[in-house]
C-alpha cells in the first residue's frame, strides 16, 4: 500500500460501539481498505481511530475528498465532535499492514521529528526492526504527509502487561531503541493504548 489515513473521530461518550457500524459501512464505498476501527482506553478518551490503506495516490485523494465533502462522514455524524484525518506513507522496507488477530491491545504511538529526521530514522528502525519484532509484532510504523514532520507507530499485543514487558525487555536485551533513533526526535511524543471494535478487520 502506498498511502495510509489515520482518522481520529472526537465523539460523543459512549458512541464507539455505535459508530462502527457506520464507519464499516461509509470505508465500504470508498476507494481504499478499512484495516481497523479502534476506541480509546488509555490516552484522550471519547475517540475512535480508524485505519485504512490506498495502493494508489489517486486512490487515497478521491477518498479523502469523499469523506471531507459527505454530510455524515464515516456515517457517524450524529455521535461527532470532531474530526482530523492524517495521511500517511509507510516506511519503505515493510510489508503491507496484515489484518487478522494479533492484539487485543494496539498502541499508537507519534514522534515528532527535528528537521531533516525523516531519513536517518528510516535507516535506523530498517537495522533495528528485524531483531526488535523478535519480542513482539509491528502492524506498521508510517512518516506523516501533512501537518508536523511525524512518524506513527503501531504495535499489537496480547495485553496491556505484556506491551510493558516487551518494552523493558527490548531495552535490556539492547535491540531497542534503534541506534542513533531518538537523536532525531523532539520532546513532542504522544501514545495511545486502543482497543478494537467487533467489527475492525484488525483483532
Amino acid at each position: 500500500m502506498q498511502r495510509y489515513e489515520i482518522a481520529t473521530l472526537s465523539t460523543a461518550m459512549g458512541a464507539a460501539a455505535k459508530a462502527a457500524p457506520a464507519i464499516e459501512a461509509f470505508a465500504r464505498d470508498g476507494t481504499g481498505r478499512l484495516l481497523g476501527i479502534f476506541y480509546a482506553d488509555i490516552g484522550t478518551l471519547n475517540r475512535v481511530l480508524v485505519l485504512r490503506g490506498f495502493d494508489t495516490v489517486s486512490d487515497h485523494d478521491e477518498e479523502r475528498e469523499r469523506t471531507l465533502r459527505a454530510s455524515s462522514p464515516f456515517g457517524s455524524g450524529e455521535w461527532l465532535t470532531g474530526l482530523q484525518l492524517e495521511s500517511y506513507a509507510p516506511f519503505p522496507f515493510l510489508p503491507p499492514v496484515q489484518i487478522g488477530r494479533f492484539g487485543p491491545a494496539y498502541e499508537f504511538r507519534t514522534y515528532v521529528l527535528k528537521t531533516g529526521g525523516l531519513e536517518p530514522t528510516i535507516r535506523a528502525w530498517e537495522t533495528a526492526v528485524p531483531e526488535r519484532t523478535k519480542l513482539s509484532r509491528l502492524t506498521v510504523c508510517l512518516y506523516g504527509l501533512d501537518g508536523k514532520p511525524r512518524m506513527t507507530h503501531i504495535w499489537p499485543f496480547s495485553s496491556v502487561n505484556e506491551r510493558g514487558q516487551v518494552r523493558a525487555d527490548s531495552v535490556a536485551q539492547g535491540v531497542w531503541p534503534p541506534k542513533g533513533g531518538p537523536e532525531w526526535l523532539t520532546t513532542d511524543m504522544q501514545s495511545t493504548i486502543v482497543f478494537p471494535t467487533a467489527n475492525s478487520p484488525l483483532q
